[in-house]
């Protein structure tokens, strides 16, 4: 087992890996400081998606939830069908208030004898406030594990190639395991990865560093967080926060894989299910091909979409995606159902937006 990195002691808001690795540029994302990019804005995005690209997730936090009534409860709490998980299985969920509007989104890991629920270093306080105000004669405890633990992630088309470089097989997708790369424990979850193939790996926080760089020397682009933005938009996934908030009902999000309409009662489920039967919202996010590229957005900032002169909704992510054999210019947003079925494009100043499928294609 190779040695340990001494790390030094980072400031609260930086990840572990932003506090041993060098960048170029350091951003604040998430509730937490990440490497904003490393070989500069050409290689990383090409190294996503026709390479494998490596990045820092440690602006992610863990929750974990124990006890003999775990399943049962958490099942109660949240859109995805928790009771019908396995050992190994992990899952995209929402977590609703009683009216329906999203309190918060997470990855769900399925243990043997525990759950974790991931996500932003942001949304913690705020989701374990609304979680815990439910635990009333349930044998649960949620806590934050010690930060002993950081995340980083591969994606991209060789990506499973450079696992089989380190001695490891990925695992399918939706799947986690528990693995050894370059000779150190760690556990790998294949996640959703509907573009390149996309995992993460949570490693021990002293010992990023030397994962990173066997990463690297597999052959994985370190990338910051401009391509892994890029990467997202062209996914077309939306970011709490950004692109959707507590205001929002979960049809209006493009995210029905959050979504099991036959689990049972949860909080929130009479909303999402009446919207279910009349299967009508009245604002609904969409990915756009845009005609001229906008600069990038920073969070909370937006770019107003019209029809026929009337406002008709927003952008609130934007990329543009520059490849010797590919430019496109891309973003996310929310706009009125009405609009944007009578309308083949919308505009915004300088330029137009066409609603494009999602995943948009490379």
């Amino acid at each position: 087992m190779s040695q340990a990195v001494q790390i030094p002691n980072p400031a609260v808001s930086d990840t572990p890996l932003t506090a041993a690795v060098a960048a170029s540029e350091r951003a604040m994302h998430c509730g937490a400081i990440t490497p904003l990019r490393f070989a500069g804005k050409s290689a990383e995005p090409r190294g996503l998606l026709r390479s494998a690209g490596v990045f820092d997730l440690g602006y992610r936090a863990l929750v974990r939830v124990s006890g003999k009534d775990r399943v049962r409860w958490l099942n109660g709490m949240v859109t995805q069908a928790v009771k019908f998980m396995t050992p190994g299985q992990m899952a995209y969920t929402l977590v609703l208030n009683a009216q329906g509007r999203i309190q918060g989104d997470a990855d769900l890991y399925c243990y043997e004898d525990v759950l974790l629920l991931e996500t932003d270093r942001s949304q913690v306080e705020r989701l374990l406030t609304h979680l815990r105000r439910f635990i009333i004669m349930d044998d649960v405890k949620l806590e934050e594990p010690p930060s002993s633990e950081t995340i980083i992630g591969v994606a991209g088309q060789l990506a499973p190639e450079v696992f089989g470089r380190l001695g490891a097989t990925a695992p399918e997708s939706g799947q986690f395991v528990s693995a050894q790369l370059a000779g150190e424990d760690v556990m790998v979850g294949h996640g959703y990865s509907p573009v390149v193939p996309r995992f993460e790996i949570h490693v021990p926080a002293n010992r990023v560093l030397l994962l990173w760089k066997a990463l690297e020397a597999a052959g994985a682009i370190p990338c910051g967080l401009e391509a892994m933005e890029d990467l997202r938009v062209l996914e077309g996934v939306p970011l709490y926060g950004v692109d959707f908030s507590d205001k929002n009902l979960p049809q209006e999000t493009n995210l029905a894989r959050a979504l099991n309409f036959t689990k049972g009662c949860y909080i929130g489920q009479e909303i999402v299910e009446r919207i279910r039967a009349r299967a009508t919202v009245h604002r609904a996010l969409r990915q756009f091909e845009l005609s001229t590229e906008v600069q990038r957005l920073a969070p909370g900032e937006k770019v107003e979409l019209r029809a026929a002169g009337a406002a008709a909704g927003e952008l609130t992510s934007t990329a543009a995606i520059q490849l010797p054999e590919m430019t496109r210019n891309l973003g996310l947003g929310v706009a009125r159902v009405e609009a944007l079925e009578q309308n083949e494009t919308l505009e915004y100043d300088g330029g137009r937006a066409t609603p494009v499928p999602v995943p948009s294609q490379l």
